[in-house]
Order: structure tokens, then C-alpha cells, then sequence
């Protein structure tokens, strides 16, 4: 697989990912054995980045991970997430950014990993109520400790990226991108782009949205976050279900599916944008993978524009909690 690089720093790693949330928290239950075997098998493919957080499972998703990159640690870019506090229940507890939490947050992730640094520390949400400034000080205090290489910011406005930046070189920014979320075309990718900042696109097939897996809302499992997701509820998914139809038609000329063609549509937005979709099975992980070697023609990206052009979803990306929760 060929590299890409996040950041001016010269963050080296795979053409796309490995989000490993749903493997502990959100779309339902999953089979540890098989996620500790898709882990293995992306790194046998040539994945290099491997995502979690401290929120996912809440916590059980990095200890997962922790244990399935024992003995493959050095093979692997580690990037993890603080910010969005959990109780070992499930419980919210809110955003939080103080510089304190940060070091705390930190050392609580390397124990539960098993590591002694962390390859790319993201804040997972913005603190409103603090000075981003203090927040990315204390992250780059981490890195003059030995504990952490590189910065990252998750879901941020472009004025708190520049002011991040000033104060210490943030290597990339994660924010959802797909071809049914693509916000961050206006002004948070020109933003990134002039600062030398890369992009990793999480939630690149919408959820699972776009590879067509759920034809209807009934078909979302109970205890599936994605069962009250706005772009997924109610009349909002036969409207944007469409898209998923437009692409299962150009799918099937080029003899893959429509997931495939969703993450190529993401590769083919520049060569700094990295899409980490996740999955919880092996056979998953080899369809995602093989989606590297699809080319699109431009007039293949242009009948994609045509079928969802920008602004057209239906439905917000989050339950009013969570859209609350970003930074605007």
C-alpha cells in the first residue's frame, strides 16, 4: 500500500486506516476474537494507522487494541483521543480540555494501550469553556515528555485550528467526510491545506450507510446507535438512500461495490486526505483495502457529484447532543 503523509512533520502512514470504535461501543455487540484477527489481518495488508479512544467502550477500546498490537508495535502509527469523559458505565460526563485532565487523560490511555507513547494524540472534542491554547500547551508538554509524537484535533472550526497551530504544529485533523458529509469542503479543508495540516476522514461510508448494508431503518439492529441517527431515521433514509443507489449503478460497472467506490471517491480528494473506515471483520477490512487500487475517472467523480452533490443529505450528522458537542 502506498504511504501518505500527515502534516509538515512528516507523519508517514497508510493510504487509509483502521477505525477501531465499533469493535467495543456503538454499533452493537462484536466478537473480540474476530476484531484481535481483523487488527492482524490489516496489519498483514499494509495498514499502518490504527484509531481509537479513550471514550470508546468506554475504555475497553484501547485496551483491545493495546492487546491485539502486542509484539506489532513497531510496525504500527497509534493514534488515540481524549476530551469527550466518560464513566466505566456508559455515562457523559461532557467535554474537557483543562491542561490538567490532558496529562491525566494521557497517562491513562498508556497504561490501558500497553505503550510507552502514543504515535498521534488527537483532542477529541473542543473545550469550549477553555482556551485551546492551554488545551494544545499541555498536549505539547506531552511531546517534550517522551509520551506523545504528534498533535491532532478532532471536529474543530477553522478558527480554532489556526489558533492551535500557532501555538504548536498540529499534524492532523479529524473530521467526519464522505460523499454524504462533506462540510468540511467550504472552509475546514482550505484551512488545513494552507497550514500544512492533514486530513483523517472518519466515518468515510457514512456509517455504513453508503455500502448499502441497512436497505431499510427496520434492518438496523436494536441497540444500534445508528437506529436514531437523524440521516438514517425515519423519512431521511429513503431520501438519502438514493445516493447508495446511484452508487451501487456505478458499482456495478466497474465490478465492485458501493462501498468501495464511496472510499475512492474520499482517496480521490487529495493525496493528504487518509480515510479510516471501520469494521469489526476481516472479510470487511480485505473489501475496504482493495478499495486503494480503484481509479476514478473524472467523469466517474462527476456523475458521483451529480448523484450528491454537496448539501443535499438529509438530516443532520448528530442527534442534537452531539452536533452541540462540536466546535462551530
Amino acid at each position: 500500500m502506498k504511504p501518505r503523509t500527515l502534516g509538515r512533520k512528516g507523519l508517514e502512514v497508510s493510504t487509509i486506516g483502521l477505525g477501531c470504535m465499533g469493535m467495543s461501543d456503538f454499533y452493537g455487540p462484536a466478537s473480540e476474537t474476530e476484531a484481535v484477527a481483523t487488527i492482524h489481518r490489516a496489519i498483514e495488508r499494509g495498514v499502518l494507522l490504527f484509531d481509537t479512544a479513550d471514550m470508546y467502550g468506554p475504555f475497553k477500546n484501547e485496551a483491545l487494541v493495546g492487546r491485539a498490537l502486542a509484539g506489532r508495535r513497531d510496525r504500527v502509527v497509534l493514534a488515540t483521543k481524549f476530551g469527550n469523559v466518560r464513566t466505566a458505565d456508559g455515562g457523559w460526563l461532557g467535554v474537557n480540555g483543562r491542561p490538567e485532565y490532558v496529562r491525566q487523560a494521557c497517562d491513562a490511555s498508556l497504561k490501558r494501550l500497553g505503550v510507552d507513547h502514543i504515535d498521534l494524540y488527537y483532542q477529541h472534542r473542543v473545550d469550549k469553556q477553555v482556551p485551546i491554547e492551554d488545551t494544545v500547551g499541555a498536549m505539547a508538554d506531552l511531546i517534550r515528555a517522551g509520551k506523545v509524537r504528534h498533535l491532532g484535533l478532532s471536529e474543530a472550526s477553522p478558527r480554532t485550528i489556526t489558533r492551535a497551530h500557532a501555538i504548536y504544529p498540529i499534524t492532523a485533523l479529524q473530521t467526519e467526510y464522505s460523499i454524504w458529509a462533506r462540510e468540511v469542503e467550504d472552509e475546514i479543508l482550505p484551512t488545513v491545506r494552507g497550514l500544512g495540516i492533514g486530513f483523517v476522514a472518519y466515518s468515510p461510508l457514512g456509517r455504513g450507510f453508503l455500502t448499502g448494508r441497512f436497505g431499510s431503518p427496520a434492518d438496523i439492529p436494536a441497540g444500534d446507535s445508528r437506529r436514531t441517527a437523524p440521516r438514517m431515521s425515519g423519512e431521511n433514509f429513503a431520501k438519502n438512500f438514493t445516493v447508495v443507489e446511484k452508487l451501487r449503478e456505478l458499482a456495478a460497472e466497474k465490478g465492485v461495490t458501493a462501498g468501495q467506490v464511496a472510499l475512492a471517491w474520499v482517496l480521490a480528494q487529495g493525496d493528504d486526505v487518509v480515510p479510516i473506515p471501520g469494521t469489526t471483520a476481516r472479510a470487511h477490512l480485505d473489501e475496504n483495502v482493495d478499495a486503494v487500487d480503484i481509479v476514478l475517472s473524472a467523469s466517474d467523480l462527476a456523475r458521483i457529484d451529480a448523484a450528491a452533490p454537496k448539501g443535499t443529505t438529509v438530516g443532520a450528522r448528530y442527534a442534537e447532543h452531539g452536533m452541540n458537542s462540536i466546535d462551530t
